[in-house]
């Protein structure tokens, strides 16, 4: 077994930090929002999951004070999409830094639609999306209590938009056929859910 600290990696042997690799799968957190003039902001975001069901709850974190942070900050919502397999290159495309104000989901070509209960888009292809209201935030601290430049923000899910076309005949989401896009470990790795495991829970 290989032991390493963070801070002291022997880069001869991990010249590629494995961190993101051993902590994955992970969900994207492709979250839209909207700027005070209407504007739609659509960015990716490689640390997002679910962090509660009573209430749902779901979390991305943000490293730095990125516009879809500081805007789900100031507008207090956000709307998560989910990543299928053939939105994947629209994904990434929207992961480019652009300016602020820059309407992300038009430069490549996403159709958008409003929000039952919140005021920001949710893209149309997607095949789920969570209507979400932020409920906390904090900036993160190292173990010694330090302030690090990543941003924690988490959204109570209020309202859900799910395709028909992914629900079976006896009411389930069907995850495999909506075929979610993950984050792996490194920039350019990424995973497609392609197998079903189940496994009945012990009494």
């Amino acid at each position: 077994m290989v032991f390493y600290e963070p801070s002291a990696r022997d880069r001869d042997l991990l010249p590629h930090d494995p961190f993101k690799a051993i902590v994955a799968p992970r969900p994207i957190g492709w979250i839209s929002t909207r700027t005070a003039d209407g504007t739609t902001n659509l960015a990716p975001y490689s640390f997002f999951n679910a962090v509660g069901d009573r209430p749902p709850m779901v979390m991305f974190s943000s490293v730095g004070m990125k516009d879809t942070a500081s805007l789900a900050l100031e507008s207090g919502e956000f709307v998560w999409n989910l990543v299928s397999r053939g939105l994947a290159e629209q994904m990434n495309a929207t992961s480019r830094s652009l300016p602020r104000g820059t309407d992300e989901a038009e430069a490549v070509g996403l159709e958008l639609a409003p929000g039952h209960l919140v005021g920001a888009l949710r893209v149309v292809a997607s095949h789920a999306s969570l209507e979400c209201v932020v409920v906390h935030s904090t900036r993160l601290r190292d173990r010694h209590g330090a302030d690090t430049d990543q941003w924690l923000v988490v959204g109570e899910v209020v309202g859900v938009h799910v395709d028909p076309a992914m629900i079976t005949a006896d009411g389930r989401f069907d995850t495999l056929a909506a075929q979610p896009l993950m984050r792996a470990g490194y920039t350019d790795e990424y995973l497609v859910a392609d197998t079903m495991l189940r496994m009945t829970r012990p009494a």
